[in-house]
């Protein structure tokens, strides 16, 4: 099946496209932004995809006639393109909750709908119109994207974050958003498609859960409970927000005559503790999570932990010496990896909040 994406640098779309890459059968079509001033581009485009899931658009901008005429004109550029091309992909179009809220975001969406409707109406094609609740999760743009980044963003950076409306809000994480689009082209179904969402909280309650990530967490070193859905999907957002130079983060030494004693990990989770050794020279790793929580704990031996995000070419290099334990906690969506660079023998200590499961597994292996 060969896919492409609008908007696919965009939150939703980067999140879709890291999903689609791990799924059998799929080809991603390249696409960018500058097609929609090309012609051609745009009808070689249409005419090499099967499926193209529309999320090209603004969110916000500080001039509402602009916004509503650029969320409508993709629509209509694509439309275009499709109509010159004879090309009828299966378009799956990425509207919102605020179709009915008469916001001059909402309107755009709408608009852009009913063009696409009207076009599969009169060629016999197919369109599929995603009504999406409020989306958060990682690498989420603050103040543009949704309220949890910008509270992530503010809590993590020591800032206060302020309430304006306290209203509920229904959510849906990204991980389980993208699997649902994903679905609605495995069995298609057309027409308008509500996506349910998964959890219904106050803006007070979202503030206050990740209040006490930033004092558990970072603060005082706990790991939070992550034995529900919920708490997982809005940990993993947290983590992701936590400064680079967070890390590596030095344990607390108890010694006296006897030795020393080391606390590696304070959770009120459940979780799974591994160890390894590592000879000089060697690498360990090179793979990412999609929603597992892990920390890599160095105490004795040299070493160079690596990460980087799957859809970037930046690589965070930490270096940890175990003659002053310290760890590094792995946030999802980046590729890491563990080498001695001592030339004696590494010991490190894993915490992951989860066991292995053999039939639903988490560990996608890449290169940093």
């Amino acid at each position: 099946m060969k896919i492409g994406i609008t908007g696919a640098n965009g939150f939703v779309g980067i999140h879709l496209k890291n999903f689609l890459h791990l799924q059998d059968g799929v080809e991603i079509m390249p696409f960018e932004r500058s097609f929609f001033e090309d012609d051609q581009k745009m009808d070689d485009f249409v005419c090499a995809t099967d499926v193209i899931f529309h999320l090209a658009g603004l969110n916000r901008h500080s001039d509402p006639e602009i916004m509503y005429d650029t969320n409508v004109g993709v629509c209509v550029k694509l439309i275009d393109a499709c109509v010159r091309s004879n090309a009828k992909p299966h378009i799956v179009f990425s509207s919102s909750t605020q179709e009915e809220e008469n916001t001059i975001y909402g309107n755009s969406k709408k608009g852009g709908r009913l063009l696409l409707e009207a076009w599969a109406s009169e060629h016999e094609a197919n369109v599929t119109a995603v009504i999406i609740p409020n989306v958060f999760g990682p690498f989420g743009r603050p103040f543009y994207n949704s309220v949890v980044a910008t509270f992530c963003h503010q809590l993590v950076h020591d800032l206060l974050p302020e309430i304006h409306q306290d209203k509920s809000l229904n959510l849906i994480y990204i991980n389980e958003l993208v699997a649902q689009l994903f679905q609605l082209i495995q069995q298609p179904r057309l027409g308008r498609v509500e996506i349910p969402h998964q959890f219904t909280m106050s803006v007070s309650e979202i503030l206050a859960l990740l209040k006490s990530y930033k004092d558990e967490y970072m603060d005082k070193d706990v790991f939070p409970d992550l034995s529900s859905s919920l708490h997982l999907a809005f940990f993993n957002t947290f983590r992701c927000y936590v400064p680079n130079d967070h890390y590596p983060v030095p344990f607390t030494l108890h010694t006296d005559d006897r030795g020393m004693f080391v606390e590696i990990a304070r959770t009120n989770t459940s979780g799974q503790f591994s160890f390894s050794t590592t000879n000089p020279g060697i690498t360990r790793g090179n793979h990412f999570h999609t929603r597992k929580a892990e920390r890599f704990a160095v105490i004795k031996g040299k070493a160079k932990i690596s990460l980087r995000r799957i859809d970037t070419n930046e690589v965070l290099d930490y270096f940890l010496d175990g003659s002053t334990p310290a760890y590094v906690d792995m946030p999802i969506w980046y590729t890491h990896n563990i080498t001695n660079i001592g030339d004696d023998e590494l010991v490190t200590l894993f915490w992951i909040n989860e066991p292995y499961n053999a039939d639903n597994p988490d560990t996608y292996f890449v290169t940093v």
